[in-house]
């Protein structure tokens, strides 16, 4: 007799149907491990490939940026290292519980999020995320996003969270925050953030809009035009559209992570100083607002979003 055979007479059938839904439980977690090592060998590959272009570039920092245009969707892809050990990065933004509630913390430092707030429900996590104009203005002139939050793989050495939305404002559709890091050793870590939608009709009008007003001097960063030109020209359209916001995301990220060394009660002030900061070396891509501006508007949103469902 088999020792499945003996397990089956000895523990009867209920337990038996309790003992294969505990092997393929194990299964699955092997299965995710063994996804999520895999995942990990690619990032630290694409780590090693772009070690030049993190090395020198214009952004005066470890990153490299690239975007893409479809005729009805755009993406932008950050890779970047930062000087932070993987074991915080994970905490911060991989934790089950509070994960939800950090990444409410980082998204209200982007000028277009007037509110955020993590809950949860039966089909799990959800950041509803309020979208707006980049000066105050009421919550009910804003537009409410819903993103589903979850960790799609996680190992010792590697996360993905993952922020999904079905709609948004003027018929955008599938929003996605994407967020996987490594563990690259010496205390730092290499991050890849993807931020992308698609639009319909609507959305592709108010874009065109938009970018024909009071968008028409805005660029983003990858250039553009003939190399021996003087002055450095950069794309604009939608592409640089989704780079600006890729790169606010990105700077969010770097933020709230510097401000956890901080005291709780000095981590807010410290982020939005350092998020500004750091979106005014881009002056001729992201400057909107003087110091005091921003700060303002922050905090009144930052207490709105502690009391407002």
């Amino acid at each position: 007799m088999t020792a499945l055979a003996k397990s089956i007479g000895n523990t009867g059938r209920g337990n038996f149907s309790l003992l294969l839904a505990t092997v393929a439980v194990c299964c699955l977690c092997h299965g995710l491990l063994a996804l999520a090592a895999d995942d990990a060998a690619r990032l630290r590959g694409k780590y090693e490939s772009l070690s030049q272009q993190l090395e020198h570039n214009p952004f005066h920092r470890p990153l490299y940026l690239e975007s893409a245009e479809t005729p009805t969707a755009l993406k932008g892809d950050i890779y970047a290292v930062v000087d932070y050990p993987f074991e915080t990065v994970s905490g911060a933004l991989n934790d089950p519980v509070d994960g939800p509630a950090n990444w409410c913390d980082l998204l209200i430092l982007h000028l277009n999020i007037k509110y955020c707030h993590a809950s949860t429900s039966s089909s799990g996590s959800i950041v509803s995320v309020n979208i707006g104009r980049k000066v105050e203005q009421k919550l009910s002139d804003s537009y409410r996003v819903q993103f589903h939050y979850h960790a799609s793989a996680t190992n010792p050495e590697y996360f993905q969270v993952v922020l999904n939305a079905d709609s948004g404002p003027l018929s955008t559709k599938d929003y996605r925050i994407v967020l996987e890091a490594v563990d690259i050793g010496g205390g730092r870590t290499f991050l890849h953030l993807t931020y992308s939608y698609s639009y319909g009709m609507a959305g592709r009008v108010a874009m065109k809009t938009y970018l024909a007003t009071i968008g028409s001097d805005k660029v983003g960063f990858t250039t553009a035009g003939a190399a021996s030109s003087e002055q450095t020209e950069y794309i604009g359209g939608v592409r640089g559209l989704v780079e600006r916001n890729t790169m606010r995301y990105y700077l969010a990220i770097d933020a709230y992570l510097g401000a956890l060394s901080n005291s709780p009660d000095k981590r807010l002030e410290q982020r939005l100083t350092t998020w500004f900061d750091a979106t005014e070396q881009y002056p001729r891509q992201l400057h909107e607002l003087d110091r005091q501006e921003y700060l303002q508007m922050k905090h009144k949103e930052y207490e709105r979003q502690q009391t407002e469902q």
